[in-house]
């Protein structure tokens, strides 16, 4: 099972106008920075994110690579808004020849779903023009130490785990709406018992306005724009490493349309992660780090890990509906009907006792005929792998066709219909569990994996 070809379909140019990259200020008495952009016509939006102060002031250095920094995280948020009115005309100033490059690159597939979705063609419109000289990287003397970007899933909290195994500093690092992250993001933070740093994110309220009066809306790059984020927390705060979460599957795309990959987790992929190395090691400083911790994990290797992290069990939380933008809107629990609950549910359900897994779910997602497409997409025997952080289709089909062979599960509803048409190979799915290339895990972090 691969992922799907999509057949070439009609798309419609994007609309003219132009969108405009209007400045960026930070300040270090208040950690505010401010991002203006402007749709020409249109509409203006700031954007604002709030720093924890550090306890020592960052030598002059730092400071040039926190404002180096600062940059990189107004380019890549520029895609939330250019994204209501997809112009022709992009106006950046001050742009070098490789991040013109980069940024295309970025925007291009980090709205592959977003165009897919909206019937847009990308390709024609998104111009980025550079021809500033490169400054040279600065040099950062730090006390070390690993910044852990947590979501409140089960995948930081592998990381974290792992990552107590050595000695360096280990700091937490959420992203939030408000000056408190999301529950599950914050349960996950007091169960590790490590420190933490919250920065707060206000979107441009005019973002919402111009989503209600029905601008162009979808997915884009998340995953890139907290990366840069957290790489200016690790400059500020004196760490020399964001160790991310991202896991090989995340590298798939979900189809295949006119010869690009669209891939809902594109901001997570391999790709991304080399990208902005090399973004950081040309542009800020060599002596930044920036890698996933879990790449050389299949997402069932994640699951077989935190199966026994039971301290986590009760808290995490994977599905949407518990980190929407709107607080008051969050979910208080796994809403059970969305494609990350179903694989989520899928993956642990192999490695968890059965009475455990529906204590923390609140049912049997397998057992329920309503669930039964959902899971037969995740397999890949219905449309294409859903636009969502989910498992590979094979992965899905594999993790499912083992359950056929436990006697808690086989006789569940959606096991006893799907795994039949799905083939099973005990080889196959024992590779599930091998060290997955390309990553760029160093060697000090490899061994905690090979270790354990």
């Amino acid at each position: 099972m691969t992922q799907a070809t999509q057949p070439q379909k009609q798309t419609r140019p994007a609309p003219g106008g132009s969108f405009v990259f209007a400045g960026y200020a930070y300040d270090p008495r208040s950690g505010e920075l401010q991002m203006n952009y402007r749709t020409e016509p249109g509409s203006n939006f700031t954007e604002i994110i709030r720093f924890p102060l550090p306890v020592k002031e960052p030598d002059a250095d730092r400071r040039e690579a926190l404002d180096r920094a600062a940059r990189l995280i107004y380019l890549l948020a520029g895609v939330s808004y250019y994204k209501t009115t997809v112009a022709g005309r992009i106006v950046c100033e001050d742009l070098t020849s490789h991040e013109a490059v980069w940024l295309r690159e970025l925007y291009l597939k980090g709205l592959g779903e977003f165009a897919y979705r909206n019937d847009l063609n990308l390709r024609d419109c998104l111009a980025f023009a550079g021809e500033r000289a490169a400054k040279l990287p600065v040099s950062l003397k730090g006390e070390g130490g690993y910044l852990v970007p947590v979501g409140g899933g089960k995948d930081s909290a592998v990381s974290i785990e792992l990552l107590k195994r050595q000695k360096k500093p280990v700091v937490l690092f959420a992203l939030a709406s408000s000056q408190e992250p999301a529950a599950p993001i914050r349960a996950c933070i007091e169960a590790s018992g490590l420190p933490a740093l919250v920065v707060e994110r206000r979107i441009a309220p005019e973002l919402f306005e111009a989503n209600a009066k029905g601008a162009y809306n979808g997915h884009v790059p998340i995953t890139a724009i907290l990366s840069a984020i957290a790489v200016a927390t690790a400059i500020l705060h004196g760490l020399d490493c964001v160790v991310m979460s991202n896991e090989h599957s995340a590298s798939a795309p979900n189809l295949v349309q006119d010869d690009l990959e669209i891939n809902h987790q594109y901001s997570k992929s391999y790709a991304f992660e080399t990208d902005l190395q090399s973004y950081l090691r040309e542009t800020i400083s060599s002596d930044l780090g920036y890698v996933s911790l879990l790449r050389p994990f299949s997402e069932a290797e994640i699951a077989r890990r935190f199966a026994g992290l039971s301290r986590y069990h009760g808290i995490f939380r994977s599905c949407n509906t518990a980190f929407r933008q709107d607080a008051a809107a969050r979910g208080a629990h796994w809403c059970c009907n969305c494609p990350k609950c179903r694989f989520v549910f899928l993956a642990l359900a192999a490695f968890m006792p059965k009475d455990d897994l529906l204590n923390i779910f609140g049912a049997n997602l397998l057992n329920d005929p309503a669930q039964q497409d959902g899971f037969a997409q995740l397999c890949g025997l219905q449309d294409f792998k859903p636009f969502e952080c989910v498992g590979e289709i094979e992965e899905s089909a594999l993790l499912l066709g083992a359950l056929a062979r436990k006697p808690d599960w086989q006789g569940d509803t959606v096991v006893a219909a799907l795994a039949p048409r799905l083939p099973f190979d005990e080889s196959r799915y024992a590779a599930l569990f091998d060290m997955k290339t390309p990553h760029a895990v160093p060697p000090a972090l490899m061994e905690l994996l090979d270790a354990s």
